[in-house]
């Protein structure tokens, strides 16, 4: 079955609504500014030839960065996550996340303001360590190129 149009909801939407959907918009102007530095290293493929997005909807909830190819999730985490009704919630966001065979990966504000070169270089490092774990469907005859939703092939810097 061919992708036409607005027909079929892509698989990376992971069934989120429309008012997540607008959320999500809304915060991609509001980043924190830990978040706008991790994002200046993230975007255009800077990382590794990988695609991530930012305040990305999985379910109802908004992860801070995503990338699809990997299956992962990095969230920047400021003080308020110390809070324990913080961790509760954060434990039943992950969870939910999880369940689509996402991993998250989690750094604090103090990790992203005084280490950003290991912050880079651990998710460089988790993301190709996923990409050579996840299994690409193809039809069911075995033959035919694989999803374009599942990254399509090695990402690979240019």
């Amino acid at each position: 079955m061919a992708y036409i149009g607005k027909t079929r909801e892509p698989a990376f939407l992971f069934y989120s609504d429309q008012t997540t959907i607008d959320l999500a918009k809304q915060l991609r102007r509001k980043l924190t500014p830990c978040e706008k530095v991790l994002w200046q290293r993230l975007r255009t493929n800077k990382l590794a030839g990988l695609r991530f997005r930012r305040q990305h909807p999985i379910k109802f909830y908004i992860a801070d960065f995503y990338c699809h190819a990997a299956r992962l999730v990095i969230e920047v985490d400021g003080p308020i996550h110390d809070r324990t009704d913080r961790r509760e919630h954060d434990q039943q966001r992950d969870g939910v996340i999880e369940d689509f065979g996402i991993m998250i990966i989690r750094f604090s504000n103090d990790e992203i303001r005084y280490h950003l070169k290991q912050v880079l270089k651990k998710i460089e490092e988790v993301s190709i360590m996923r990409m050579g774990n996840i299994v690409i469907p193809t039809s069911s005859s075995g033959e035919g190129s694989p999803s374009p939703w599942y990254g399509g092939g090695p990402c690979t810097s240019q």
